[in-house]
């Protein structure tokens, strides 16, 4: 209907002009008194051809319109599937979509070109920082000083901050280097706790982890990445108190911290890219890209993602397994 009724706006016009015709054809058989037999009977052919001429007309441009949506969902191709021109201005229209069709292509090729310039870039850039930072840190386990252990907890944010750069750039590449297969869940929480060994020992945090005896099918490098964030986050907005590390039914991780807590305004946003709310506002060195990436990774994995809090209580994430099913590798 809705289609109907713009075509009938289309061609107000030449209804009009017909309208304005009928009525002047009218006006001439009463002015010359002709009898009712001699005017019903070409009024009504009239009618009829002019009702079929513009059904087939309806039809065409009906038929023209889906043409055209489904033409919509294509891409380059789209110049050489476009229906025949039956007027001139319909041959200009089309000159005209091949054209910028043509643009487009040229666009989005340089743009790709530009783009997995930078990718290169940044991905040798990553890997190549990671010698110098292996170096220092090498140079500090000889040494045992205050000084030293906090500049290997800022050697460790370092590497996590480049983990984080290598994430956001594999995340959209058509290449990915996931793996899926069973997993021991122990195999892949402990490591990473360990890994921040030194920050709870620094902030004099407790750590609770018992065995989780769970093997989930995941992809064991991305989970770990995941895990490392969240113990972060808890890390960098906890002060006082501890981080439990804990199975929730049959199939849920959550990782729960005594923090400053996240306001409920900023909760429903927390895992858009760039977000940071209160709490990082107030920390100048929050990016709002860690929570992004983990819902990213999350979601590539067929993970649930999600997140509780109470401020000046605490928080707690959640990760669901089987939330989407996934094929073994």
């Amino acid at each position: 209907m809705k289609f109907f009724l713009s075509y009938l706006r289309s061609r107000r016009k030449t209804l009009l002009f017909f309208l304005l015709l009928f009525a002047l054809l009218c006006f001439s058989f009463l002015l010359y008194h002709l009898p009712p037999e001699a005017v019903v009977y070409p009024m009504l052919l009239g009618v009829l051809l002019g009702l079929g001429s513009l059904l087939a007309d309806y039809l065409s441009v009906r038929k023209t319109h889906r043409v055209l949506l489904s033409l919509q969902s294509l891409g380059a191709e789209l110049a050489d599937s476009l229906p025949v021109p039956r007027s001139v201005p319909s041959e200009d229209y089309q000159a005209l979509i091949r054209l910028l069709t043509e643009q487009r292509g040229r666009l989005a090729d340089a743009s790709a070109e530009r783009y997995d310039s930078m990718i290169s870039y940044y991905t040798v850039w990553a890997h190549q920082i990671k010698t110098p930072i292996a170096s220092m840190r090498l140079t500090l386990q000889n040494e045992d000083t205050s000084l030293s252990r906090r500049l290997q907890l800022d050697l460790g944010r370092i590497e996590q901050y480049v983990e984080m750069v290598l994430a956001f750039l594999r995340l959209d590449s058509d290449s990915t280097d996931y793996v899926i297969r069973e997993c021991d869940l122990d195999g892949i929480v402990r490591p990473a706790v360990r890994r921040f060994a030194g920050e709870f020992i620094d902030k004099k945090l407790t750590v609770a982890c018992e065995p989780l005896n769970r093997r989930v099918l995941t992809d064991e490098k991305w989970l770990s990445f995941v895990v490392e964030q969240l113990l972060s986050n808890a890390l960098k907005y906890t002060f006082s108190g501890g981080i439990t590390v804990e199975m929730e039914g049959e199939n849920t991780l959550c990782v729960r911290d005594t923090g400053i807590g996240i306001a409920p305004e900023d909760l429903p946003r927390i895992f858009e890219n760039g977000y940071t709310g209160f709490n990082g506002r107030a920390d100048l060195r929050a990016s709002g890209i860690g929570l992004y990436l983990c819902r990213r990774v999350c979601d590539r994995l067929g993970h649930g993602l999600s997140a509780e809090s109470v401020p000046g209580e605490g928080s707690v994430f959640r990760i669901t397994f089987g939330a989407r099913k996934l094929g073994v590798e």
